[in-house]
């Protein structure tokens, strides 16, 4: 049997961005009430669900990423939990 795959672990993973992007994101972040890092992680999963790069989710299960994109929507602030 296969065990399955843990979605909520996650990687650490160094990235070098320019100074003025770097700053355009963090405010953009505060602006959200984010994190940087959590809205580096919100622009990454919005372009990769925008371009069809995620798994399909199983029948009746609903990935928290989903959840997030429906509040973001709905222009709900996100509780960050890093």
């Amino acid at each position: 049997m296969a065990a399955a795959r843990d979605t909520s672990a996650k990687k650490n993973f160094a990235l070098r961005l320019r100074a003025d992007m770097m700053e355009a994101v963090e405010r953009w972040a505060a602006d959200e009430y984010r994190s940087t890092n959590g809205q580096i992680e919100y622009l990454l999963q919005e372009a990769l669900r925008k371009n069809g790069r995620l798994p399909k989710p199983k029948l009746g299960e609903v990935p928290d990423e989903a959840n997030q994109s429906e509040q973001a929507e709905q222009g709900d602030p996100q509780p960050e939990g890093n």
